[in-house]
């Protein structure tokens, strides 16, 4: 999963029918850990890296909270105030090592998870971190947090505490093998900061953590300053060893790329993640790429990169059809778009876990097609004798054919055209679609579609927002179609019922942009929680990406299995890379380098 993690106990407990072992000193998902339990840093870390300096970066859109953990306002990126249990390594495909937590202990029937605190755990004003602090913040957050923790922690029957330094979680489904990593992912709050003031609230104070920066300044809408913690209480920590480097960290806020864009080759701030083909190839052609001073850097990752696209709201009546959501797969020319807007950078999405090996392929066979087979009456026959694709042009930018597959699928499913406009079979008025948008690069993509459905007679019309009404809107699924990204992780888990799942397709906040309520769904994310090996959830994945991808929700866009990183050449990083992530923490200022470019500190 993302972010609240996913998996079982690692390393030193065994699979189902395991014998109880010792306390484990971290968590892994299905396998051993890489790490034993007196490694000393994590492999792409580099112990001796130099402290101090800043990292300037900067974030499009606005804030105007300092709390992240409920619905109310918008956050700004404070995670790492904030201490968590455990910590995810970056180079296995799930894995986590105690960080709150010394110890974790799961019962042999996987009926509960047991942590032990380490005792020099500190808050910033110098208050121990206590077991009492975990299971306020648990109960909290499932309680009175974001929405999406109660579909998190719907499994976790109750947190009890056992003494000042011992919590232990009770479950009430004994099969779901990840609720031990997504309680280790827990940030803890303490339970003191709250007693005089109201969790649910929107707040520009900052809120009391335990992790190697805090909050020295924020700016609504323009910026947010973190300063490192210099007596952080974790910072000698194996899995903090090499990293949290800079003194400050600095992020801009900006409501436009372009205008983004601009300000960093001025040199207002370091580093930016291009997710831009065109202004990759286009934008930093400047005299400091030749001299060395500014850095363009493409790094390979094994991330499974999910799905890109555009979703349709099926909550809206319109896109209940699932004829209407067939045809709109043939209104996006991709061979065109990756031709003219993209510079041939992009591969064709056509799965929701791209690049990974739990990606559906060809026709369902062995163990997938008996998961399926109990199915068959509720799915499309297509599905199981047809392999997915997505519709192809020839680039052209004609899409000729795709125009006519989607009139004929239209066609057949009874509607009509009358006097140029297309009409729903029964309708008194003819069909109109709006995108929303919050940025002129989606503008590009989605132009050249609108211009596609007008000649199938669609109205068609692209809204574009600020970065708060865009947010607002998404949060109540005010919108026809809008873009959206799922990422995923290498063992995905709980999460899936808050990007697919029933009961939060009406909750506002949910990240079920499409609004699926789809029983078939439902059953196998339930499958995917409950494997019990890592055969049985690859399985139980591909079969949902299947489902997912003939119930037409998404139109799925493209990819690039690689980061795209421009940066002033002011920073030195680790040898090693991570194969899951990019790990900025683990970076730091070469004072050599900032002052042969002349680029400050």
């Amino acid at each position: 999963m993302i972010g609240l993690a996913g998996g079982l106990i690692g390393g030193l407990l065994a699979l189902p029918g395991r014998l109880h072992a010792e306390p484990a000193h971290g968590l892994s998902m299905y396998g051993d850990l890489k790490y034993p339990s007196d490694f000393t840093h994590f492999a792409y870390a580099y112990p001796d890296a130099p402290k101090g300096g800043t990292l300037k970066t900067a974030a499009r859109g606005t804030f105007d909270s300092l709390n992240p953990f409920t619905l109310r306002g918008i956050s700004a990126g404070v995670g790492s105030t904030f201490d968590t249990l455990t910590v995810q390594s970056l180079d296995e495909p799930f894995s986590e090592y105690g960080l709150i937590a010394e110890t974790i202990d799961i019962a042999p029937d996987n009926s509960s998870v047991t942590f032990t605190l380490r005792r020099q755990a500190r808050f910033h004003d110098g208050s121990p971190v206590t077991a009492a602090d975990v299971a306020f913040t648990f109960d909290t957050l499932k309680t009175k947090g974001h929405p999406m923790y109660r579909i998190y922690y719907a499994e976790v029957e109750a947190a009890e505490v056992i003494d000042d330094h011992t919590v232990r979680f009770s479950f009430s489904n004994t099969s779901n093998r990840e609720l031990p990593l997504i309680l280790g992912s827990l940030p803890v709050l303490s339970k003191a900061f709250f007693e005089t003031r109201d969790f649910t609230a929107t707040t520009l104070e900052p809120l009391l953590g335990s992790g190697p920066y805090k909050v020295a300044s924020a700016d609504p809408g323009r910026s947010l300053v973190l300063e490192r913690v210099k007596d952080y209480w974790a910072r000698d920590l194996p899995v903090n060893v090499g990293r949290h480097n800079f003194d400050r960290q600095v992020v801009d806020y900006y409501r436009d790329d372009e205008v983004s864009v601009e300000a960093f080759k001025a040199g207002q701030y370091d580093l930016r993640l291009e997710n831009s083909a065109r202004r990759w190839a286009t934008a930093y052609n400047m005299p400091e790429v030749e001299s060395g001073k500014l850095q363009l850097a493409v790094i390979p990752h094994r991330i499974s990169v999910g799905m890109q696209g555009l979703v349709m709201n099926t909550r809206r009546p319109k896109f209940q059809d699932p004829a209407l959501r067939r045809a709109m797969q043939y209104v996006f020319d991709f061979e065109w778009s990756n031709k003219t807007l993209f510079y041939g950078a992009y591969t064709r999405t056509d799965s929701y876990f791209e690049n990974s090996s739990m990606a559906s392929s060809g026709v369902p066979e062995g163990d997938e097609l008996a998961l399926l087979e109990p199915f068959r009456d509720q799915l499309p026959e297509a599905l199981f004798t047809e392999p997915y694709t997505v519709p192809r042009t020839d680039g052209s930018g004609s899409n000729r054919e795709g125009l006519k597959a989607a009139y004929e699928i239209l066609q057949d499913a009874g509607y009509e055209v009358r006097n140029g406009k297309l009409y729903a079979p029964d309708a008194k008025e003819p069909l109109r679609i709006e995108f929303l948008i919050d940025d002129a690069a989606t503008e590009r993509i989605v132009m050249p579609i609108t211009r596609s459905l007008g000649r199938l007679g669609i109205d068609a019309n692209v809204r574009m927002v600020d970065a708060a009404q865009y947010e607002n809107r998404l949060q109540t699924f005010d919108y026809d179609i809008t873009t959206e990204v799922w990422a995923q992780s290498q063992s995905p888990g709980n999460e899936q019922r808050e990007y697919w799942g029933s009961d939060a397709a009406d909750r506002p906040g949910s990240r079920n942009y499409a609004g699926i309520k789809n029983p078939v769904v439902d059953a196998l994310i339930q499958k995917i929680i409950d494997a019990k090996d890592r055969s049985s959830l690859v399985t139980a994945v591909k079969a949902l990406d299947r489902v997912l991808l003939w119930g037409d929700y998404v139109i799925p866009n493209f990819h690039l299995p690689a980061f795209r990183l421009v940066y002033w050449n002011k920073f030195g990083r680790p040898q090693v890379l991570p194969d899951y992530g990019i790990d900025l923490d683990t970076w730091w200022v070469d004072q050599a380098l900032a002052r042969k470019y002349n680029l400050g500190r």
